[in-house]
């Protein structure tokens, strides 16, 4: 099946989309998947052609290996028809690369960004550390308290990271309020939009000028690709694409056929996952050592009404926090665990867990969140993968008589 992928989502079912989207003929030819074009040179007919190349820089035109090729341009066609309104992605080799590329993009020495005091720990390096060598100024924010968020403006603010959930913490802010707060004070609002993915939140419909990802997450979905990605409106794309080629961003033809195979299963993957992580969340509720369990998606959860008003789906990302107890507790609990995988990342198909303390990792917001007591510090964070939820729960209980020390 090939797709006018001037159609989106409101046009089409997502399942229906996600099947078809990228497949143009022309890259794919008589078979199902766009062939992985490796290459670094690209041939002209002629000297004329060759002169030519320089004066048209789109997917889909051969100019030069950097540039990509067929499976590059299917992946960031593909991912374009998922984000509404979006005039184009452009792919970075991972997550952070796409993170730098943005703020590299809309921002020069002297500017101001403000960055969501929750957001992903490299995030916030880089508005600490690369940005500072550039002479960009990086401010943070509490996203749940909107003079807070005003209050950091100056007449120098540039741009504006926004990410919902929080990491680590999973708070869910008021992204469309956010958005329009840094429009009309001339800023750039971007999102980190790893969590939901477009399936379960359409930023740009919502204010959002750019949208990124880390499309080693849930689009890979098999822990084997590292991928970035950013999607946005006509200026901010052409902005984006020249930049990523003035840094010389490409990535490998080889990931971008694995993100393209992953993708084709997003839907059904974060479903499932989902499911399974809401379960697990509503289980983990009930018991007597857990304090608090911070998953969105979860009725009386912080966060869960804007997050019922907001997105369409969640995933299988949660975190949660024991009752009492030391790291030492947390640390046994995680080590007792036989299901789940002890390693960074998420959104693959199998089960993983870390500890967390973002009290390292806040200026302004407080670890661990009300209602939570002083002693209620020690948390876990779950990424819950396609394995049977029984299973997974059945996993955590007996994890627990290590953390009471049984």
């Amino acid at each position: 099946m090939t797709l006018d992928t001037s159609k989106r989502l409101e046009d089409l079912e997502a399942a229906t989309l996600i099947v078809g989207a990228g497949r143009r003929s022309e890259w794919t030819g008589p078979v199902v998947n766009p062939p992985v074009w490796r290459a670094s040179t690209h041939l002209y007919e002629s000297t004329a052609a060759l002169f030519a190349g320089p004066r048209t820089n789109e997917d889909g035109r051969f100019f030069y290996g950097r540039r990509g090729a067929p499976t590059q341009w299917a992946l960031a066609d593909a991912l374009t028809a998922l984000e509404p309104g979006a005039a184009g992605t452009v792919l970075y080799p991972s997550g952070v690369a796409a993170i730098a590329g943005v703020f590299l993009t809309v921002l020069k020495p002297g500017d101001v960004l403000l960055i969501t005091d929750n957001a992903y720990d490299p995030t916030r390096a880089m508005g600490k550390g690369l940005l500072t060598d550039f002479g960009i100024e990086t401010r943070f924010f509490d996203p749940l308290e909107i003079d807070d968020y005003e209050a950091a403006f100056c007449e120098r603010t540039r741009a504006v990271l926004i990410e919902a959930p929080g990491s680590l913490s999973m708070e869910v802010c008021d992204v469309p309020a956010l958005a329009r707060i840094a429009r009309e004070k001339g800023a750039v609002s971007v999102l980190d939009n790893t969590w939901a993915s477009p399936l379960g939140f359409a930023g740009l419909p919502r204010g959002i000028d750019i949208v990124l990802m880390a499309l080693t997450k849930h689009v890979g979905g098999h822990s084997d690709l590292m991928l970035g990605s950013a999607s946005a409106g006509p200026e901010l794309h052409a902005r984006l694409r020249a930049r990523a080629q003035q840094l010389g961003n490409i990535v490998s033809p080889d990931d971008a056929a694995l993100a393209l195979r992953g993708l084709r299963t997003l839907h059904l993957r974060l479903a499932r996952e989902a499911e399974s992580a809401l379960e697990i969340a509503k289980w983990l509720s009930g018991r007597p050592e857990i304090a608090q369990v911070l998953c969105p998606m979860l009725p009386g959860a912080p966060g869960h009404d804007l997050w019922k008003r907001d997105f369409t789906g969640g995933c299988g990302l949660f975190s949660f926090v024991f009752k009492g107890g030391d790291a030492a507790a947390r640390n046994r609990f995680i080590d007792a665990l036989t299901l789940f995988g002890i390693g960074y990342s998420w959104g693959g198909f199998e089960s993983l867990a870390i500890p967390i303390e973002p009290s390292g990792y806040r200026s302004r917001m407080s670890w661990p969140p009300a209602p939570s007591q002083d002693g209620d510090r020690h948390g876990v964070r779950l990424s819950v993968g396609l394995e049977s939820a029984t299973d997974l729960i059945a996993d955590i209980e007996q994890a627990l008589a290590a953390w009471r020390g049984q």
